[in-house]
């Protein structure tokens, strides 16, 4: 795991906080048909000896958890929607151990609490317990940081606030309720194979359901969504349009017919996610249109729409977007070492990439540019702004760096949309590439929130450059 200090201010995470509820559209009470949302659920656990030393050998211990647990709901008050603190069991001894892991249930992670010293043996066994931890220790009550110390050092999805301050806790609220909408999100993946190797590692690592629909779900979907639906939808994409250049008055319809239809595939499959083989499925006419204005639309709304089959990215833009309430937008990145900069490329891109629910960029429609056929959308990125450019290499480790966006590129060569970011050393960048082609872009600097989430859900987060 890394070492590097957590340096992002309680203000910092506390606007990114507030912010939350308000731009994820979705950001409610989870229900049945979107069982992403809402809330984590954190099981709180007290682990103290009945009789102790330290703090002090008369000290009431009910009173202590009933005073925290005060505390506690308080926060949870304050701060609604993110997280729902439930249980508050007494650990006395490491013997209570392994019947309390068997009550965890359906909870999205543990809070645990120390009361006085002597709580060693039990917070290494508690460290083994395969859920994501938070170990919450104040001054002068035991040493249990010694232990939180050791579950960061040996990755056992734990990480820990060592204060007296119970705001300290604030922070970590909205990366508890990204581990419940990892855990409860769907993710439909269209190629040709129907398959994925690196399926079956995601979902274990982040309990993320991941299905394999056909191209021809697909285009039965598309055959049925009704054409009034179909006028109204291209009328709106067009109308937001600062200009159509190569997409005929046919090629947005298909597009935005294309869009309803993965609506509906999403509804029907309860997911929230989709990516598909589309260069390879337009090529073989497994596909009726290119989905760019699809993904733009859904990426938009605080959904999921990534090309090419690409697992990876869009699992990054769960973790990252999940978290930041900000669409990603997966690049094929280009260097300029004489320059110190990036330039990320792509044919799909979100407008609201300062927020979901925020303002939309200024568009362009045009055409999928490798074939010139279709319709992709053509963003003027905000300039001047960091970014977080990031990508799971695979289940258990996360790439991630930082840069400045100087400028948008409106050039033939490459794919529509190109943005330019200045980065910390491109020579080195570029020299240590690995995990394939494809990064996924986020306004804002999450690089610090990203490795305490790696605490949490077990994976190492790699700075590259």
């Amino acid at each position: 795991m890394s070492k590097a200090q957590f340096r992002m201010t309680r203000r910092q995470f506390g606007m990114t906080l507030a912010a939350a509820p308000v731009m994820i559209p979705l950001a409610r009470s989870a229900s049945s048909d979107t069982p992403w949302d809402g809330p984590a659920i954190v099981r709180k656990v007290f682990v103290g000896v009945p009789k102790p030393t330290w703090p002090r050998p008369d000290l009431d211990l009910n009173q202590e958890m009933n005073d925290i647990n005060a505390k506690l709901a308080e926060l949870e008050k304050k701060y609604p929607g993110q997280v729902r603190l439930t249980g508050g069991d007494w650990i006395k001894s490491v013997e209570d151990v392994e019947p309390w892991t068997k009550s965890l249930g359906d909870a999205d992670a543990v809070l645990v609490l120390d009361l006085t010293s002597s709580t060693g043996p039990m917070l290494q066994a508690i460290g083994k317990v395969d859920i994501s931890k938070l170990l919450f220790t104040r001054p002068i009550t035991g040493w249990a940081f010694m232990e939180g110390a050791d579950w960061i050092q040996k990755g056992l999805k734990g990480d820990m606030v060592a204060s007296s301050n119970f705001e300290d806790l604030v922070p970590f609220f909205p990366m508890l309720r990204n581990i419940h909408h990892l855990r409860h999100s769907r993710v439909l993946v269209v190629s040709p194979g129907g398959s994925n190797s690196m399926a079956a590692g995601f979902a274990k690592q982040f309990g993320t359901a991941i299905d394999f629909p056909q191209y021809q779900d697909l285009k039965a979907a598309y055959d049925r969504v009704d054409s009034v639906k179909v006028e109204k939808e291209a009328a709106e994409v067009r109308s937001g349009a600062l200009r159509v250049v190569e997409p005929s008055t046919e090629d947005i319809q298909k597009a935005s017919r294309f869009y309803l239809a993965v609506l509906d595939i999403l509804r029907q499959a309860k997911a929230n996610a989709i990516t598909i083989d589309c260069l390879g499925g337009f090529r073989r006419g497994d596909l009726p249109a290119y989905p760019c204005v699809a993904w733009s639309r859904l990426n938009d709304c605080g959904m999921y729409g990534v090309c090419e089959a690409d697992l990876q990215s869009t699992m990054t833009q769960l973790l990252i977007t999940g978290y930041s309430a900000k669409p990603g937008f997966v690049s094929d990145p280009t260097f300029d070492t004489s320059r110190n900069e990036v330039i990320h490329a792509h044919c799909v891109a979100a407008t609201r990439m300062r927020g979901i629910g925020g303002p939309a960029s200024p568009y362009i429609l045009r055409s999928h540019m490798e074939d010139n056929k279709g319709v992709s959308v053509q963003v003027e990125m905000p300039v001047r702004e960091t970014i977080t450019c990031a990508k799971f290499a695979d289940s258990r480790t996360l790439l991630v760096s930082t840069g400045e966006v100087t400028a948008n590129v409106d050039a033939p060569r490459g794919c529509r949309t190109k943005m330019v970011t200045r980065v910390a050393d491109a020579r080195k960048l570029v020299e240590g590439w690995s995990g394939g082609l494809h990064r996924v872009i986020f306004y804002g600097d999450y690089a610090e929130a990203a490795r305490r989430m790696g605490r949490l859900m077990g994976f190492r987060v790699v700075q590259e450059g």
